[in-house]
């Protein structure tokens, strides 16, 4: 939604692009875990994104994921069960119901200026994540 999800269309197919692997963001799957917004954008409380997990869940189990790329804190600490931060999260495979899980920036966050090394970060998990599922 908004410049957030451009940038995540931008990722998506600029890194598929670069990399020989013929993706769209139309070829990837994309959820929230989270399925209403929290008021006057606050982080959403456990409880709220723990009563959406058993949705998430199903989602999940229907599409049969070959790997699952989570954008950001509150879907990192949803699929995972870890409670660090994305920083010390991201770039490393985790698991989900046995899916292979990779954890890396949500887009918003890397819209802000003083988040360029983010950027760079974010490109390289989601190279990942693609030669992963594509190779």
């Amino acid at each position: 939604m908004g410049r957030a999800g451009q940038l995540l269309t931008q990722m998506i197919e600029n890194t598929a692009k670069r990399e020989g692997i013929a993706v769209t963001r139309d070829d990837v799957y994309i959820c929230n875990v989270v399925k209403c917004r929290p008021p006057e954008t606050a982080p959403p409380s456990r409880t709220k994104w723990t009563s959406a997990g058993s949705f998430l869940a199903r989602q999940l189990a229907a599409i049969h994921p070959k790997a699952i790329c989570v954008l950001g804190g509150t879907a990192a600490r949803a699929l995972t069960g870890h409670k660090e931060g994305v920083t010390k999260m991201r770039g490393k495979w985790f698991k989900w119901r046995e899916v292979p899980v990779m954890v890396t920036y949500h887009p918003s966050y890397l819209l802000r200026a003083y988040n360029q090394d983010a950027k760079r970060e974010a490109w390289e998990d989601l190279k990942k994540v693609l030669h992963f599922v594509y190779d």
